[in-house]
C-alpha cells in the first residue's frame, strides 16, 4: 500500500511549510490526484486521518482530494482521448504511439492554514 508512503510524505512536507510560513494551525489540504496515478482515493483519506493527528499542525485538517482525468495524446493522428475509457491504443486511428498527457500526477493544489 504505496498511499501510507505518499501520506507520510504529504504530512512531512506540510509540516515544513507550516515550519516556514510559521502556520499554527491548518484547516485544509486540497490534493490534486490523477485518475491513473495508482492512488487508491479511499485508503489515501483512511491513511491521512490516521496519521493527521501524529502531526500538531494537521490534527483537525481536511483533506479534500480532486480528480485529474487521464488524457493520453496520439503521435499517429495528434489526437487525444480518455486514458481510463480506451487505454494505450488510440480509438481514432488504432496506434500504439501514445502517451499520457495527464492523470498521472500528486500535486498539493492549496493549504489552508492560519
Amino acid at each position: 500500500m504505496h498511499e501510507m508512503g505518499i501520506v507520510l510524505h504529504l504530512a512531512k512536507t506540510i509540516d515544513e511549510v507550516c515550519e516556514k510560513e510559521q502556520l499554527t494551525k491548518v484547516y485544509s489540504v486540497t490534493l490534486q490526484v490523477g485518475e491513473v496515478s495508482g492512488i487508491m482515493t479511499d485508503l489515501f483519506t483512511d491513511c491521512w486521518n490516521y496519521f493527521r493527528v501524529k502531526h500538531p499542525c494537521l490534527t483537525e485538517a481536511e483533506l479534500i482530494i480532486e480528480t485529474i482525468p487521464g488524457v493520453t495524446h496520439c503521435e499517429g493522428c495528434g489526437k487525444t482521448y480518455e486514458t481510463v475509457k480506451y487505454g494505450r491504443q488510440c480509438p481514432h486511428c488504432g496506434s500504439f504511439e501514445t502517451w499520457l498527457l495527464t492523470g498521472n500526477e500528486c500535486v498539493i493544489k492549496q493549504i489552508e492554514a492560519e
